[in-house]
């Protein structure tokens, strides 16, 4: 299926506003739909295209990147090839997989100088970056990234277009909004968990509301992204860090811990790993940083840092990993928010998707409590001069300690103060209680 994207109305905008002088590289990880919203926006918004797919191109093709020097008999042999007529600034050639090609990724410099159709690049940013030897990378592209589905999206797909405006308006108006309507979004958002935001495993819902197929597709890209760590490392350390990321986070520490033959292995490898684990978009990093300002970036701990999935529907099949597949019955308990598991470190992972997504970097901080243990805030945000420290809970328990002690360290600094919990919004004290469901609002 086709799904309903965001990233459509940037693509338009780079469209109107750039009129071919840039090319439009769209990265992101394996499996989040590049590809398909490339096409799918190629067909609705130029008379002709041409997908030029570098997983599965001819020698013939290859050989037209080694010499663009003439771009008459470029532009001539690529039409004959493809069968395709293309139309002076109405047409538009795909590149898709260009890391996998990068001579044509050199040549996007010289065929937006030519200006006579648009490009669109789509590819995985860490294979983008490592495929560059002995090319000059132009400079001439407009960038977005495609993470995977939001909430929004999700519920688009699912046929629903009313509640992501409605939960806009509520967040705007910040009330609450009664149990019958909390409850059902909550419901909503649950089952946005459980599934994720991959737009195979949602297609898979789709076509079968089978949640066992859907985890066996999960299963599949969480392997496909295992096979690309090892080819990152082949010693397997990649691999690792990835696979052991849910138990990372129920150990309630308060950076990721690697294990100390993973750490004797790495000692002076464990940056580019991480980095490129990092680019790989599989995974977003949340900084702990050290002096919370609102320059958060100047003060961010390279070495100090939790990991999460890119994808919460990806991430609950991984911490069930030991499994054949994750029993409907624990969907089930998901859906239902029965789980006996403490769910904290799952609504974490989702709020840092949510985050990410919405455009946030994502910093912490930890601070002693003076009784041999840490306040832990989960997430910071900068808006204009101020901190906006973020609390999460799996519960709707209103208890926020960390909240309370951080504000009164650092009065001077603090905008809002947020708890993220599982209940309806409410006002305690100086605390705003929001539902997890407006984290992408915020």
């Amino acid at each position: 299926m086709i799904f309903k994207r965001n990233i459509y109305d940037e693509m338009l905008r780079w469209k109107n506003e750039r009129r071919g002088t840039t090319a439009l590289l769209i990265k992101g990880a394996r499996r989040v739909g590049k590809s398909t919203i490339a096409e799918e926006f190629a067909k609705n918004e130029y008379k002709s295209y041409i997908l030029v797919d570098f997983a599965n191109t001819s020698n013939e093709i290859d050989e037209l990147f080694h010499n663009i020097r003439d771009l008459d008999f470029f532009f001539f042999r690529i039409q004959n090839l493809y069968h395709t007529t293309l139309h002076k600034r109405d047409s538009v050639i795909i590149f898709d997989e260009v890391q996998l090609q990068p001579l044509a990724r050199q040549a996007i410099k010289y065929l937006v100088k030519d200006g006579r159709y648009d490009y669109i690049e789509t590819g995985s940013l860490l294979s983008i970056k490592k495929n560059v030897q002995n090319i000059v990378i132009p400079s001439e592209e407009t960038r977005l990234t495609l993470f995977p589905m939001s909430f929004e999206e999700f519920r688009w797909a699912i046929g629903d277009v009313n509640t992501p405006s409605f939960m806009k308006e509520a967040y705007r108006l910040k009330r609450e909004m009664g149990q019958a309507v909390h409850r059902q979004w909550m419901r909503d958002l649950r089952l946005y968990m459980v599934i994720g935001g991959m737009p195979q495993a949602v297609d898979t819902y789709l076509q079968t509301n089978n949640l066992q197929q859907v985890d066996e597709k999960k299963r599949e890209i969480i392997q496909l992204y295992d096979d690309d760590f090892r080819k990152i490392d082949a010693s397997g350390i990649a691999s690792q860090i990835f696979m052991d990321i849910p138990s990372q986070l129920t150990s309630n520490a308060n950076r990721y811990m690697f294990s100390s033959t993973v750490e004797n292995r790495m000692t002076e490898t464990k940056n580019i790993t991480i980095k490129e684990m990092i680019d790989s978009m599989v995974i977003n990093i949340a900084y702990h940083a050290n002096d919370p300002h609102v320059g958060l970036g100047l003060n961010k701990d390279l070495g100090r840092y939790k990991m999460f999935m890119n994808d919460t529907g990806l991430f609950i099949t991984l911490a069930f990993w030991d499994k054949d597949y994750t029993e409907n019955i624990i969907y089930n308990k998901l859906l239902s928010d029965k789980l006996d598991a403490n769910l904290g470190y799952v609504y974490e992972n989702l709020v840092a998707q949510m985050l990410k997504a919405s455009g946030n970097e994502l910093y912490y901080y930890t601070f002693p409590d003076g009784n041999n243990h840490n306040y832990e805030i989960d997430f910071l945000l900068s808006r204009g001069n101020k901190l906006i420290p973020i609390e999460v809970k799996s519960s709707g328990y209103k208890t926020h300690k960390s909240l309370d002690a951080f504000c009164e360290k650092y009065s001077s600094r603090i905008g809002e103060r947020i708890l993220l919990y599982t209940k309806d919004y409410q006002k305690d004290s100086s605390t705003i209680c929001l539902p997890v469901y407006f984290t992408p609002f915020l």
